[in-house]
């Protein structure tokens, strides 16, 4: 196995297509999201359904902005935490520096 970075560099590491929900209620919600909007499709007509999908796209583009947001938020508070460790800094007693 390569080491990580070289993955990285590589573009062989996609941490939003490898990220799956675990939450057994994931996979029923999804379908339940896929009949309504099917549901859907057939009450609207063509040109309300389109601008329906144009803002359900509007919605997963914002809510993928939040998760990219919170990856790189918690990459770098991950990489704070390891900076602290290995420094020393912030010893594991109280009021230390």
């Amino acid at each position: 196995m390569r080491p990580i970075l070289e993955e990285l560099y590589s573009g062989n590491i996609y941490p939003f297509e490898q990220i799956l929900p675990q939450d057994p209620e994931y996979r029923p919600l999804n379908r339940k999201i896929s009949d309504a909007r099917q549901i859907w499709k057939e009450k609207l007509s063509e040109d309300d359904y389109r601008q329906l999908e144009e803002l359900l796209n509007w919605q997963c583009q914002s809510v993928s902005m939040e998760a990219t947001a919170a990856f790189i938020y918690g990459f770098k508070l991950g990489a704070m935490i390891l900076m602290e460790v290995l420094t020393g800094k912030g010893e594991l007693v109280r009021g230390g520096d």
